[in-house]
């Protein structure tokens, strides 16, 4: 099994310094570069219950165990312990996880984004927004989803995405799985405002970076070192953007395993 940590080393975070030019406004969440010569976004996994969906959402169930005595509200005590555990009172348990996800396991089916569309018979992205909050709102009018959804993770692509997204990038990289890449943390996962976290690799060992143990999430940035490609995950956001070759993109957009789409208002 590859060790991740030695898979993996850290490099100058002047690596980074091509993707700040192209994007200077989004230096915390990730760099978002232009969609050339071509780009599509993948969207992250959801899933449904085998039952279907309820009209119990996430929040209520929260709400419900909270009530019961079963949970203990964040913070408590006194103090600015105390202001954060008023806060928390009035905020909306929405269900959607921040970083890494992956298959929830026995019961549960991948819910397409472009069927729960269908569905309420809206589109999947609304035109001029990113794929995140803004989208598929009448399945989560509240903010807070079916208890019986696990809705898209925030920040971070899902496990069996990534894994597939390597292999599909690995037929598009100029030494296959043995291409050189480079990946970059933005600070709202390393905590580190003082320093670029850029680390250097090969495409073969992508799947391990998934898990680096130092980290929350997939990487902000994932670049071939010849800048043929670049993978962006933005913090911020329930979808990630692959910019490359025309090629690639058109494989991204077939391929059963994922849901990806051109979105022209955002690259």
């Amino acid at each position: 099994m590859t060790d991740v940590e030695d898979a993996w080393t850290p490099v100058s975070g002047d690596s980074v310094g091509w993707l700040a030019a192209l994007d200077p406004e989004h230096c915390y969440s990730g760099f978002e570069p232009p969609g050339r010569p071509d780009a599509a976004w993948l969207l992250h996994a959801m899933y449904v219950w085998r039952d279907g969906l309820v009209t119990t959402t996430h929040d209520d169930v929260y709400r419900s165990v909270r009530a019961a005595g079963l949970a203990e509200p964040e913070g408590g005590g006194d103090g600015a312990e105390a202001e954060v555990g008023e806060l928390l009172e009035d905020a909306v348990v929405t269900g959607n996880q921040l970083g890494r996800s992956g298959h929830p396991g026995p019961g549960w089916r991948r819910l397409r984004w472009s069927e729960l569309a269908a569905g309420f018979g809206g589109p999947v992205v609304p035109e001029g927004e990113y794929p995140g909050h803004r989208c598929l709102r009448q399945a989560h009018p509240t903010g807070s989803w079916s208890a019986a959804v696990e809705p898209p993770a925030e920040g971070c692509l899902d496990r069996e995405g990534w894994n597939r997204l390597m292999t599909v990038l690995a037929r598009h990289s100029p030494d296959g799985y043995d291409t050189r890449c480079l990946a970059y943390y933005c600070p709202l996962v390393t905590a580190d405002w003082d320093r670029e976290t850029v680390l250097a690799g090969r495409l073969v060992d992508a799947p391990a970076l998934y898990d680096h143990p130092a980290m929350a999430s997939c990487p902000s940035d994932l670049w071939a070192a010849d800048r043929s490609w670049v993978v962006y995950c933005d913090w911020d956001l329930w979808g990630t953007k692959v910019v490359g070759p025309a090629a690639l993109v058109e494989e991204l957009l077939a391929d059963p395993e994922l849901e990806a789409l051109r979105l022209p208002w955002a690259g």
